[in-house]
């Protein structure tokens, strides 16, 4: 358990954040399996729908520092992949 008061405050704010990390990543997850369901399917527009609405979560992952820059990008890279599959 915390003793200082600097302390009790860092562990608040380590809860706080842990469950928007983890609200964050589990968002990512679900897009990003939906975007496999629609590469796998015939619709292209429903594949770029998908696409556009993951690069845009892991953007705004990054911008919260939930998701390392070079990891969005790589994931964005393979977004670029199944667009190009399509």
């Amino acid at each position: 358990m915390a003793n200082t008061k600097s302390a009790i405050k860092a562990a608040r704010k380590s809860a706080r954040l842990t469950i928007r990390n983890r609200m964050t990543k589990t968002r990512l997850k679900t897009l990003h399996k939906k975007l496999e369901t629609a590469a796998k399917g015939s619709d292209a527009a429903a594949t770029k729908a998908a696409a556009s609405a993951y690069a845009s979560a892991m953007d705004k992952a990054v911008k919260s520092g939930v998701v390392h820059r070079n990891a969005a990008s790589r994931a964005k890279s393979h977004v670029a992949k199944y667009l190009a599959a399509k």
